[in-house]
Parts: structure tokens; sequence; C-alpha cells
């Protein structure tokens, strides 16, 4: 990753996002950006939606069939402690870790995309001199390894883990860690976020959010676009 420039003055324009609700609560422009990856920028939830399940189903197991709202609550750690005590397996935190991991790794490492205007809008914030960062609930090796192969890992001044940060995104930790990193003031550095209870923690800790539409959260789209400052149905930018 490379040491970006100090921002701009003026930054990006949020009007700018050509399929997008801006509400008057959101910044003209912005000079940092903590993104999300999984549902935000990488197209990987598809790849996400059924590991638990499966990691159960091949244990003899029979999930809830509520079991994937909980895990877009968690880091890696916490849904193996989930599985463990929920379901009594017998195989430690780790070995659970583990076993979802090489479920998904593969993914990471040769086919998950980016989402459509992703790799557009980053160049058009890097042009404004934005400083962008990666806050995600994915592990390191897995998000650096995706964007690596995208061609996109150099955009960003670092990668910021939720297990590293020690909580889940229902706590601001990992978002406060990358807004010290970039050194932007708080009310000019834009979390972007798919998750609601991502948005929910962003936007009580005083960031502005934007909401990327993600066909996996459907069910809470309504409580997103009500939370979020701007809500992007793409990464489309005007000309």
């Amino acid at each position: 990753m490379n040491d970006i420039a100090a921002p701009e003055a003026a930054g990006f324009p949020l009007a700018r996002f050509a399929d997008a609700a801006l509400k008057p609560s959101a910044p003209e422009r912005i000079v940092g950006a903590i993104f999300d990856l999984d549902g935000t920028l990488l197209d990987s939830m598809p790849w996400w939606e059924n590991l638990g399940e499966n990691y159960l189903i091949a244990r003899g197991k029979t999930p809830a069939p509520d079991i994937k709202r909980h895990f877009k609550r968690m880091t890696l750690e916490q849904s193996a402690v989930f599985l463990r005590e929920e379901y009594g397996l017998e195989e430690s935190v780790e070995e659970i870790c583990r076993g979802i991991l090489d479920g998904i790794e593969h993914a990471y490492r040769d086919t998950i995309a980016l989402k459509p205007g992703a790799e557009t809008m980053l160049d058009a914030f890097a042009a404004c001199g934005v400083r962008m960062c990666v806050a995600t609930a994915t592990e390191r090796h897995c998000a650096e390894a995706a964007l690596a192969r995208l061609g996109v890992l150099d955009r960003f001044s670092a990668v910021f883990t939720c297990s590293e940060a020690g909580a889940s995104k229902t706590e601001p930790a990992v978002f406060e860690t990358s807004l010290a990193h970039l050194g932007t003031p708080r009310e000019a550095t834009l979390v972007v976020e798919d998750s609601l209870h991502a948005i929910e923690t962003a936007h009580a800790a005083g960031f502005p959010v934007a909401a990327v539409y993600e066909p996996s959260a459907a069910f809470e789209a309504d409580a997103v676009q009500a939370l979020a400052d701007i809500y992007l149905r793409s990464f489309e930018l005007e000309k």
C-alpha cells in the first residue's frame, strides 16, 4: 500500500454520485473515506451467505432459519464461538474458524469481484485527494489478497480488521482506529457500509455515513435508508 498524499482542500463532492439519495445532513464534500469490504466494495456476500449453514450441515446439525442475520453482526471468531455454543460443536473455536475460512479463502484469492463502478469511484476519490482506508470484519489475508488481485490495494493507505481492533462493528473501535490513521476531520470522513448494525455504530459515533445497496441486506433496506446520510443505489458518477 502506498503512502497516500494529504487531501486537497476541495475534497470530493458527494453530489457527483448519479444514483443516490442525498440528505441535508450529508457533508457537501469529503476528505476521508473508510470503506467496508464485503457487500460494499466487494461482491462477496453470495459466498458468505451459506458458509455457516454448510459448516453445520456437514457436521449433522440443522441451522436455524435466521442464522445468516446473526453472522452479519459478528467477527469470524465471534461466529465460531456462536456456532460452538449454540450447536454443541466439539471443535475448538480456532478449528471452527479454520474450517469456515477454508470454505472461502479461495474465493478471495481467485474469484470475488469488485462491485460495478467501485474502481472508477476509488479513482475519482483519489483524484480529489481523499484519504482512504478499509475497515472490515474479514480477516486481513483474505481482504488484502482480493484487493491486490483486483488491482486496488494501493488506493488505500491501510487495511484495518475487526479482529485486530478487538471488536465487531457493533462497537466503533475499527472506525476510530481508521479515523486516527487517516487524520481527517470526523465530519468530513465518510464511512461507506452496507450493513445496518455497522451504519448504526458509525452514525452514533458522529461519522457521516453512506449506505450501499446490497441485495442480501434488502430486508433492512428501509432502516438503512432512514439512517444513512447518503444512500447509494450504485457507484455511478456524474460525468
